[in-house]
């Protein structure tokens, strides 16, 4: 018989993916941990609305959204802990291949649904973390438009920076791109239609030194790196646009990552490593946003049932 301790399914990550993942894998009666980080917040939960997940037409706070998710989990049974994982390694049990999930204590688990999000690469300046959600924001989609007919400066020179920077265009009253160099790392077919939109000005060659204002953002401290002059300038928003980070460290020996150290998962969230599925902002993927995590947590948490009952040599 097997060892009564061993779980199906595991999941690691307490944001959107990994309670969509929980509330499918305990409904359909999958012996399932969902494991929180202990010192990681999702993403979601510093977001102040969400106006754009179906269902919600007078928007929610992603704090009070994801304690909904935990409900939800919790009433269809699903077991909830709080922890960092330290490690994940192979393991066995009767004969068959099991996962090791370092956890303070030690998890076997048949699989894996890996769900640790990312988070957004900060400049780290004064006043950043305390207006985050208040003024800064990393996601034009999700606040763009809270900033109709106001003043709305973009950190970045990239891909993401720019598209974003057109995006709020649709609401903002001027956009404002401030960017380190005196050109901008964005494809080509982006910078013309940055530089052609009149809605969009540009401070080259520059940084925000600090971003100011009592309650909300007031205003932004730049300066040129050229002539080192500095100027306060009055702001209503920030949006950051310098990267992200997958919290992908757990994975890196173990599956295939991208080479920003997204973790490469399959239509079916199935990883390169046997037993281990994937979703939400850890992944490689084009959209990130709550309404597509829930989606990938949903295709694991049924793939991983899928893959346990072959192992179990169960069927439908």
């Amino acid at each position: 018989m097997s060892n009564n301790n061993v779980y199906d399914v595991i999941i690691i990550g307490g944001g959107p993916a990994g309670f969509t993942a929980g509330i499918y894998a305990a409904r359909a009666s999958l012996k399932a941990l969902l494991i929180e980080g202990a010192t990681t917040v999702s993403q979601i939960t510093v977001t102040d609305m969400i106006e754009n997940y179906p269902g919600m037409p007078a928007g929610i706070n992603g704090f009070e959204l994801m304690q909904l998710f935990r409900e939800q989990a919790a009433k269809f049974g699903l077991e909830i802990t709080a922890g960092d994982v330290g490690a994940l390694t192979r393991g066995h049990d009767n004969d068959r291949d099991t996962w090791k999930v370092q956890v303070g204590r030690e998890y076997l688990t048949l699989a894996v649904i890996v769900a640790t999000g990312a988070n957004w690469r900060k400049i780290g300046v004064p006043g950043e973390a305390a207006f985050t959600g208040k003024g800064v924001s990393y996601c034009a989609t999700c606040d763009g438009p809270f900033y109709r007919n106001k003043e709305v400066f973009v950190i970045g020179g990239g891909d993401t920076a720019i598209q974003e920077a057109i995006f709020l265009t649709n609401f903002a009253a001027r956009v404002t791109v401030i960017h380190r160099r005196d050109r901008l790392r964005a494809t080509k077919i982006l910078q013309e239609r940055a530089l052609a939109n009149n809605k969009i000005s540009f401070l080259w060659n520059s940084v925000v030194d600090e971003i100011e204002g009592p309650d909300f953002v007031q205003k932004v401290r730049i300066r040129n790196l050229e002539t080192g002059q500095t100027s306060s300038l009055a702001a209503d928003g920030v949006f950051v646009f310098v990267g992200m980070t997958p919290n992908t460290e757990l994975c890196r020996s173990l599956m295939e990552l991208d080479k920003s150290g997204y973790i490469i998962a399959d239509a079916q969230m199935q990883t390169s490593a046997p037993g281990i599925f994937a979703g939400g902002d850890c992944t490689s993927k084009l959209l990130r946003q709550v309404v597509t995590a829930c989606g990938d947590g949903a295709t694991a948490a049924f793939s991983a049932q899928r893959y346990i009952e072959d192992l179990k040599g169960e069927s439908y």
